[in-house]
């Protein structure tokens, strides 16, 4: 597939030269800087040295001293409260903060997590029927809950109270909840806007020490939990979750909690240095994997306990379904990927399938599979409960959220952000809405957003990669959304006869380059899935790449290579 190299304008010239002087860089790494808002020498000291005292004042939240009056009131009275939250990895690390957090103070704390099946997302009547019948008088439900009106309404006829503690987007009207936190609320009072579920979670305990003069490390020993939700759930890296992340990621590396210590091990990164990419890739898929298999209830169980060999048995199971969940994921999009080329002639803009046997667990993992090769707003349903329910991903760019809403007629249900949601309908609407999505997304979309690009922030010559250049870059973590790993382009490189093709299915490329005006400088490179350049790459002399630049480390010793987003013969 054809990529679009958008190569970003540095601009900002007298900006980029003060701020290399001020802070003692070359312009590559300013003009970076620069590229992120970051202007001025207060801006980049914020941006590099991430500090606690910088977290916003929780009580700046709407219905903030409300929450946290109901759960004194709560604990003074001796009344159960249910730790209620989402089966993702978003919503089980949101439960096992609150919980772990309350247990210290509270002996009449329960949790619960929806069956993704007989259930589906967010707060359900069974739920409530739950908490109705165990005689629990709160629920906090988290990760979940800001559209769950007639729900709530449900719940209280039942005497059971709710605290909605949520980041997703409302409706007009948001549920008659005792308080109703989330930061997407169209009259929030909040500075960011952006925390994940486990986020706003951190934030009611945080307003809770505070109001109860607890010491903040009281709840900064589970920051961890929230940087594992802030990197899977792909939130913005900025502002205040980028501070919650840097120390998470932290204290994941230097002393996590038994039950992620016990997932690291499982995931064979003990020991080695954790970020992001390994948290998205390794731990995350481990925790969601008990949710999508069996009971998101596991997840929990393991993420809450502080013995080590329980940890170990409940993530030996969790492994276990994280293995089952590959295999199903790989079946299964297989045979999306052929009823999708069937089906391209009749719909070029978007890709809505449905079939009644694929597993519910994985639909969302198969959407972003297919748009990895087919590049277009994908949707791909399953049958529960009688109804077509299931996930949809979007491309940088285009809000699937507002072409759904415009096919709200033919839904029961729908829920989510600009590039991710999940959707119920009726099986014979199925067509109807195929059809109807389709002529939304193709009067909606323009053609850049059809075509995958690689946003390339500058360019960076051989060079200029020194270790004292990717020591600094280093310092630009943790990456995410809107501060992503800074993806260069070099011109002219070409390989010093060393490459060979690798891999299980001989898909990827291995390089050794260098660069005509620095001919001893030279670096080993890795393209994935670039094999069929292998070929073209020996007949010319020069070629153009974009990449980024990480740490190879073996048997101790570590060197810079790149890793090649594209090449441009």
């Amino acid at each position: 597939m054809i990529k679009a190299w958008k190569i970003k304008e540095n601009g900002h010239d007298d900006a980029i030269n003060r701020l290399s002087k001020e802070l003692n860089i070359n312009t590559i790494l300013s003009t970076l800087l620069v590229q992120r808002g970051i202007n001025t020498f207060e801006k980049a000291k914020s941006f590099f040295r991430p500090s606690l005292s910088n977290l916003y004042d929780p009580f700046l939240m709407n219905d903030m001293e409300k929450a946290v009056k109901r759960i004194q009131d709560a604990i003074k009275n001796h009344e159960k409260i249910l730790v209620y939250g989402d089966y993702d990895v978003d919503g089980t690390t949101s439960v096992a903060l609150v919980y772990s957090f309350l247990k210290k103070y509270h002996d009449k704390l329960d949790y619960y997590i929806p069956d993704r099946y007989s259930e589906g997302y967010g707060v359900s009547y069974r739920g409530i029927d739950y908490a109705a019948r165990n005689g629990i008088s709160l629920v906090i439900a988290l990760d979940c809950g800001i559209k769950a009106i007639e729900k709530v309404a449900y719940a209280k006829s039942k005497g059971v109270d709710f605290i909605i503690c949520d980041h997703h987007t409302p409706e007009s009207r948001l549920p008659d909840a005792v308080a109703v936190l989330d930061p997407q609320r169209p009259d929030s009072t909040y500075p960011f806007h952006y925390l994940s579920g486990c986020g706003v979670g951190f934030k009611l305990l945080q307003a809770y020490s505070i109001m109860n003069k607890l010491p903040f490390d009281n709840l900064a020993e589970y920051l961890d939990l929230v940087a594992v939700s802030i990197a899977s759930d792909i939130v913005p890296l900025v502002d205040e979750n980028r501070i919650l992340a840097y120390y998470g990621i932290k204290k994941l590396n230097e002393n996590p909690i038994v039950g992620l210590k016990a997932i690291v091990r499982a995931a064979g990164i003990e020991g080695k240095p954790i970020a992001v990419d390994d948290i998205v890739f390794k731990i995350g898929p481990r925790i969601n994997a008990a949710g999508r298999i069996e009971s998101g209830k596991q997840a929990v169980d393991l993420l809450i306990t502080d013995k080590t060999e329980e940890a170990i048995l409940l993530c030996e199971k969790i492994n276990s379904h994280n293995q089952t969940r590959r295999n199903i994921d790989k079946s299964i999009t297989e045979q999306a990927m052929k009823e999708t080329m069937a089906a391209c002639d009749r719909y070029k803009y978007s890709t809505v399938l449905f079939n009644r046997s694929w597993h519910k667990g994985v639909v969302g993992i198969v959407a972003s599979r297919l748009i990895e090769s087919f590049y277009r707003p994908t949707i791909i349903l399953t049958e529960s409960n009688g109804f077509a329910t299931g996930s949809a991903r979007s491309v940088p760019g285009f809000d699937l959220y507002q072409a759904i809403s415009a096919c709200a007629d033919l839904l029961e249900s729908f829920g989510g952000h600009m590039y991710a949601a999940g959707l119920t309908m009726k099986i014979e609407n199925v067509q109807k809405f195929r059809d109807k999505f389709e002529t939304i997304v193709k009067e909606t979309i323009s053609q850049e957003q059809l075509i995958p690009q690689i946003e390339i922030d500058t360019e960076l010559n051989f060079r200029d990669i020194t270790p004292k250049f990717y020591n600094i870059l280093k310092q630009f973590e943790p990456f995410g959304p809107e501060n992503m790993n800074p993806v260069f382009f070099a011109e002219n490189v070409a390989d010093n006869g060393a490459a060979r093709i690798v891999g299980s299915k001989n898909e990827h490329l291995q390089l050794n380059l260098i660069q005509e005006d620095v001919p001893f400088n030279n670096f080993k490179a890795i393209a994935f899935n670039q094999a069929h350049h292998f070929e073209k790459i020996k007949k010319v002399n020069g070629f153009d790449i974009a990449y980024t630049l990480v740490e190879d480390t073996f048997r101790g010793n570590s060197s810079i290579q790149l890793n090649i987003k594209d090449i441009r013969i």
